[in-house]
């Protein structure tokens, strides 16, 4: 494993923050020194690990602090029609998952593409402003955190950038490394979010979502090798989890952000075993999947597996959690998505696309949504797999599909980047009339 680079060798490869809004950029010259932190005003052990936490005012990626990828409240139809289509959001020819929609208070979504701009649109399918950031045709890879009026989402530019919410301007940048691949986690005021640098290396964030002022920098520099992963925290077990393509599940103590554990996946420290999609926490554990192909279930207090469920090829995905069936949906390469029984691992079913899984599945009342390489967007019975519906598209279907008061929000890759086709579209489907 390559040694950390020192807090010198740190400063000088981020560089200067950019300046931008009317806080400013947070300078990142003076971090805060251990123990100067003020922790957000939450209470490890107050949660209930079978209950997700969605904060009041706050929307983000896979709706709860758990990352479960879980609405319950929310149907969805039965059969579906396109009602607005918004083209060329992404452009680009990554094969990562692409960045997918939150809902905006006002109503309608906020969807960021690869092009590096930031949408707010309206219900009707109105782009109301367009949020740029300095990333260009590296883009946002994320998925914005809505609080406090802003929208918070990292680019590959290696910045965190913070939109009002209202107009689209920019309030605050603050640079933080050479990329940010992640989808930042808000809870109580502050921003978690880890960040890639070239070495490679990697570190972990905390940043005030008021003034974008750097809380936290995890002080040994973990996770190490390119973090793509998105953090997850359990307030009842008082753990924060995030993945990185080194192969270890990283584990820190919540919210006094102490280091605890890291799990290795097989073979560790080998980029054969990468951790690339988000964390879920529910039971006490942290479910991810690895390119290792397998799936696992691991201890938050000990950082001990729990087990690990096999698949046919990689898995860069993130689970979906549904703790009414106790159930776990989790993508494969392999063309396959599982639920799996959240407690033994053993599977329920298995549906069959026709290429790989890259985004996440989401559940919705009694109903799962998955994306796929194949171009299809799928909707399936949560009991059995069954499939009710189908979509097709000329992209990849690498976006977690987003459902708010029945409607379906999502995104493609650009169907033929290299051939000139880089129309990869923004959608929102609604029940057929």
């Amino acid at each position: 494993m390559t040694d950390a680079p020192s807090r010198r060798e740190w400063l000088a490869a981020v560089g200067a923050a950019a300046t931008a809004g009317a806080a400013g950029c947070a300078a990142l010259d003076s971090l805060p020194a251990d123990g100067d932190r003020d922790a957000p005003d939450v209470e490890p052990g107050a949660g209930d690990s079978t209950r997700q936490t969605i904060p009041s005012g706050v929307a983000q990626f896979r709706g709860s602090l758990e990352r479960w990828g879980y609405y319950p409240d929310e149907t969805v139809p039965d059969a579906v029609e396109e009602a607005w289509r918004i083209p060329e959001v992404n452009t680009g020819d990554h094969s990562a998952a692409k960045a997918s929609a939150v809902p905006a208070p006002d109503g309608g979504v906020l969807l960021p593409g690869d092009t590096g701009d930031l949408l707010a649109i309206t219900a009707d399918g109105e782009v109301r402003w367009r949020g740029e950031t300095d990333a260009g045709g590296r883009g946002i890879h994320g998925t914005p955190a809505v609080a406090d009026g802003r929208a918070y989402v990292g680019a590959y530019d290696g910045v965190l950038y913070a939109f009002a919410l209202g107009s689209g301007e920019l309030e605050w940048s603050t640079n933080l490394g050479g990329s940010i691949g992640s989808s930042p986690l808000y809870v109580g005021g502050e921003l978690y979010v880890s960040v890639e640098f070239p070495t490679p290396e990697g570190r972990m964030f905390a940043v005030d979502a008021e003034t974008g002022e750097v809380t936290w920098a995890e002080p040994d520099h973990r996770p190490t090798d390119h973090p793509h992963s998105s953090p997850a925290v359990s307030l009842d077990a008082g753990r924060m989890v995030c993945g990185s393509n080194d192969g270890y599940l990283y584990c820190w103590s919540f919210p006094d952000l102490e280091f605890r554990w890291r799990f290795a996946t097989d073979p560790p420290g080998t980029n054969s075993g990468e951790i690339k999609g988000p964390i879920a926490t529910y039971d006490g554990a942290a479910f991810f999947g690895s390119w290792d192909h397998s799936v696992y279930r691991v201890d938050l207090e000990t950082g001990d597996e729990d087990w690990a469920f096999e698949t046919g090829d990689l898995s860069m995905t993130g689970p979906a959690v549904d703790p009414e069936r106790d159930a776990v949906y989790m993508g494969s390469h392999d063309d396959h998505l599982y639920a799996l029984d959240a407690s033994t691992g053993e599977m329920e079913w298995r549906f069959r696309t026709g290429r790989p899984l890259t985004g996440c599945a989401t559940v919705a009342g009694d109903r799962v949504l998955t994306g796929s390489k194949d171009g299809n967007l799928y909707a399936l019975e949560a009991d059995s797999g069954e499939e009710v519906w189908r979509v097709e598209h000329d992209g990849w279907i690498t976006s977690a599909p987003r459902v708010v008061d029945g409607d379906v929000y999502y995104a493609e890759r650009a169907p033929d980047p290299d051939g000139g086709d880089t129309d990869g579209g923004g959608y929102k489907l609604v029940a057929a009339e």
